[in-house]
């Protein structure tokens, strides 16, 4: 059985319209529509509502599409080992991923896995940590990037540690200190990372038993920087963001120097691609190489 309408559904749920999926996959949209409208009938009742801004999936349509991510997983794993045994190189990594992780490492890891693997495809789901494990957990993702703890049920592999610094305007009163100290930033007007992306700073200020005051709310880690040299308060970020920008804030280590510890996950009940593997050893191995010229520590169990 031909999975090509499978995998034209799975396009058009991926990108959320019949549009963009036809650009995707080099076909027009009637022959899109033609591959819906067919697994539509096979199936016996409808997968996708349209309306103008675009598609979503029925409840019937949610129902099965688990069951197609699975069968096209089994497919891409199949490719890969039929050309691993003909001594071919093919396949597709989906890897998911957050801002610092795509600014400070992937380009580099990349960069050292395409040299080898020129064949392998590597598409890049940037999201935040939840998302992350959402996409781990329904298997449109083959492994993410996490700060750890994660979920129980993945398998983690750690890789590094990232201090968290707290940053602060030119000219603030604490710009001298040699660290910080939680009870200093108690009352201080805070700008927070938006939901979903605050695991980090919550977590360390749990540690430090203070909630200072949260005056803004960003959505981009640059952002939460202009925001910071602008004086409108003060955050907490991981030095990863800082590493190699030109920025005009103070960045100081907290008095029981925290730090994120960063890893690998992948959903446990499912098999892992060759090519996937492949991309791991890679990381870890440029990461080893970032440390022993000086970059981040190691995370505990490495």
């Amino acid at each position: 059985m031909s999975l090509f309408k499978y995998e034209v559904f799975h396009k058009v749920v991926e990108l959320g319209s019949l549009t963009r999926a036809s650009e995707a996959l080099g076909l027009t949209q009637s022959g899109v529509s033609h591959a819906v409208h067919s697994l539509e009938t096979e199936f016996g009742f409808s997968i996708l509502t349209r309306n103008r801004s675009g598609v979503r999936l029925t409840d019937n349509g949610e129902r099965v599409l688990a069951f197609v991510r699975e069968m096209l997983q089994v497919q891409e794993r199949l490719k890969q080992e039929v050309a691993a045994i003909n001594g071919l190189e093919t396949g597709t990594i989906r890897i998911g991923t957050f801002t610092s992780i795509s600014v400070q490492w992937l380009p580099g890891i990349i960069r050292d896995f395409l040299a080898s693997h020129p064949r392998i495809e590597v598409n890049l789901y940037e999201g935040d940590y939840h998302e992350i494990e959402e996409w781990l957990l329904s298997g449109e993702i083959d492994f993410g990037f996490v700060s750890m703890p994660t979920l129980d049920s993945f398998e983690v592999i750690p890789l590094k540690l990232d201090r968290m610094l707290c940053i602060l305007p030119p000219g603030h009163r604490l710009e001298k200190e040699p660290c910080i100290r939680y009870v200093d930033i108690a009352n201080e007007p805070f700008i927070m990372p938006k939901e979903g992306s605050d695991y980090d700073v919550r977590r360390v200020l749990r540690k430090g038993r203070v909630k200072p005051p949260v005056k803004f709310r960003a959505a981009d880690d640059y952002a939460i920087v202009a925001m910071v040299e602008n004086g409108l308060g003060i955050s907490i970020l991981p030095e990863m963001i800082l590493r190699g920008r030109r920025n005009e804030v103070v960045a100081l280590e907290l008095e029981d120097g925290s730090c994120r510890s960063l890893g690998i996950a992948l959903n446990a009940t499912r098999n892992v691609s060759p090519a996937t593997r492949k991309m791991i050893d890679c990381a870890r191995s440029w990461l080893a190489d970032e440390a022993r010229a000086g970059g981040t520590k190691p995370a505990k169990g490495e």
